[in-house]
């Protein structure tokens, strides 16, 4: 056959995929660069320059300072709980330590722009930074090894920087190892020390490092980081479901941004997260219920509070969640009770209603309930059936919340009332108080009497404040330890009238100290009090009046001639204190004796 016969070979269709020429099937799989491996936010968003690290402004305001001085120690201690950004903090510093740019050529905190050193460093490929875990190499030869290579110079950056992470796994004969390392360093090596548990670190090691306390993030620093990266992943995460993240990473960053990695995925693509969906995931009550479960509580309500607690237990609340959200209930009120429902980090109308609750129970019984909170919570904890015992402490607590306390019982006995939980004390021959007055005997009787014979516009009466020194008597009288100290220390009086105080105030004395004595004096009085301090003029408080008449008194004892002349016969006696010791006087007994006499 002919060449020019020979049949035409044809290109290959560009269109075609195989040797057959069947069309190319439209590609189904994304590309490789965007089939890698998922990043985790916790990763994705670790800071990358000292103005990312939120809730340590205080710590990067001293590293700071001394980087501009050139004051940089040659090893730091950085603690605080997990997830605060201790092992971010150390890369940092190892990038600012070994910072080189065109135009800067020494240590700088400013990272904003990456310099020679930077991508190695993040990317933990840099030969001068070494960053080791001590939970994995504790001995002391592990230590030995690390240690020969200090004495050498770094090979192409400023310094060389050694991270050691959980330092306080380190053995006692690697800590030895290290510490003379540590005391006269190289001027070329920094030691970058980080741990959650400061108090296993010898304080020989602590005495040569530079330390720095990474404190808890707060929960509205936490929100908006979350809100920040939930706008850049493209997620909606309701307002109340932020807060309860926040909430629930108790001060972790780390945490809060893990639990919005979960928190993205409970919602389809486009919908809002709701906030009872991270309830569910996080394993916790809804607010709102256990809000109504802790209002029945203080009502005394022990039925219906174990019907809502039975509610929440078939939804999946834990017990000893739902003991934890009382103790929170139960402080929250308390605070609200003191200084205001603003005080809370709350939706407006939850804080509202707990505030409700500490308006209308006394702080004697906040603190009581509290305290049997805690009781009940190990018990629920360590109880074979958790929601039994949830049962028993509700109806516990249901019961004690209208229970007076010791002093407002027997004020109520005084007064001839009858206590919640038993007879009145008038009552006669059944139950368990008649029982209990017959065998008092006589003597008991004629006391009971005597108590309910007080008449009841004496346990009633208003008292009357006529001066100040009135109203530091009433304070007395209530056993308001911390507010008659504080009046007694900080308060210099100018004027007095009813229902009016004009006062100085001492420095340094507490600034809502003014609040808590209307308040205080409303609840006592029945009436509205007007308080205001005034810049000066005011006279003595009672603590300098007290403290200037026993200079006095001191003064006039050591002039006397008698003490004089004893000092003088023993050198080196001082006088430790001073005391009136009233005179002995004559017994009744031996003057009726003394009349029988004479007759």
């Amino acid at each position: 056959m002919a060449e020019d016969d020979e049949p035409e070979t044809l290109e290959r269709d560009p269109n075609t995929s195989d040797m057959f020429g069947a069309p190319a099937a439209p590609p189904t799989a994304p590309p490789a660069e965007e089939s890698a491996a998922y990043t985790v936010i916790a990763r994705k968003y670790r800071p990358r320059t000292f103005d990312d690290l939120y809730g340590q402004e205080a710590m990067v305001r001293t590293l700071r300072n001394a980087f501009a001085s050139g004051r940089i120690a040659h090893a730091f201690m950085l603690t605080g709980v997990r997830g605060v950004g201790k092992t971010t903090t150390a890369r940092l510093l190892a990038r600012a330590l070994n910072y080189d740019t065109d135009a800067i050529h020494e240590p700088s905190l400013d990272l904003r722009e990456e310099g020679r050193h930077c991508r190695a460093i993040i990317e933990g490929r840099h030969m001068d930074v070494l960053e080791l875990d001590a939970a994995s190499r504790t001995g002391v030869n592990d230590m030995r090894e690390l240690l020969d290579g200090v004495r050498y110079a770094p090979v192409e950056a400023r310094y060389k920087v050694y991270i050691i992470d959980e330092v306080h796994m380190l053995s006692t004969g690697a800590f030895n190892a290290l510490l003379k390392t540590l005391e006269e360093p190289p001027p070329h090596a920094k030691f970058i020390f980080a741990t959650t548990e400061i108090r296993k670190v010898p304080v020989t090691i602590l005495s040569r490092c530079q330390r720095f306390d990474l404190r808890r993030v707060e929960p509205d620093v936490i929100v908006k980081n979350l809100e920040m990266i939930s706008e850049k992943e493209g997620a909606r995460v309701d307002d109340e479901g932020m807060l309860l993240i926040a909430r629930a990473a108790e001060g972790s960053m780390r945490d809060a941004q893990s639990m919005l990695d979960q928190a993205i995925v409970q919602a389809e693509a486009g919908q809002t997260v709701t906030a009872a969906s991270i309830r569910d995931m996080l394993g916790l009550a809804d607010r709102a219920q256990t809000i109504s479960l802790f209002e029945q509580v203080m009502r005394g309500q022990a039925g219906p509070a174990v019907e809502t607690f039975r509610g929440l237990y078939n939804f999946g609340a834990e017990p000893g969640q739902v003991m934890l959200d009382l103790m929170d209930h139960t402080h929250g009120a308390s605070v609200a009770k003191a200084i205001g429902p603003q005080a809370l980090t709350l939706p407006k109308e939850q804080a509202l209603r707990l505030a409700a609750v500490g308006a209308s129970v006394s702080a004697g019984n906040l603190s009581r309930i509290w305290q049997m909170l805690l009781k009940a919570h190990d018990e629920v904890r360590r109880a074979p059936d958790a929601a039994a015992a949830c049962d028993m402490a509700l109806i516990r607590l249901a019961y004690a919340a209208d229970l007076p306390g010791p002093e407002e019982a027997l004020k109520r006995l005084a007064a001839g009332d009858q206590l919640p939980g038993g007879p009145a004390p008038s009552g006669g021959g059944g139950g368990g108080g008649g029982g209990a007055a017959a065998s008092m005997g006589g003597g008991g009787v004629t006391a009971q009497a005597r108590v309910m014979a007080a008449p009841q516009e004496q346990a009633d009466a208003v008292p009357t404040l006529n001066s100040f020194a009135d109203v530091l008597a009433l304070i007395k009288s209530k056993r308001d330890i911390v507010l008659q100290l504080d009046v007694e220390r900080f308060v210099r009086p100018i004027s007095f009238r009813q229902g009016a105080i004009e006062y100085e105030p001492v420095p340094g004395g507490p600034n809502n100290l003014a609040q808590r004595l209307v308040a205080r004096l409303k609840e006592w009085t029945g009436q509205p009090w007007l308080i205001a301090a005034r810049g000066g003029g005011g006279t003595e408080s009672r603590w300098e009046q007290d403290q200037r008449e026993k200079q006095e008194t001191r003064a006039e004892v050591e002039s006397d001639p008698f003490v004089t002349a004893v000092m003088q016969a023993f050198p080196g006696a001082e006088i430790v204190s001073i005391r009136n010791i009233p005179l002995p006087e004559a017994p009744a007994a031996e003057a009726l004796e003394d009349e029988e006499d004479e007759e």
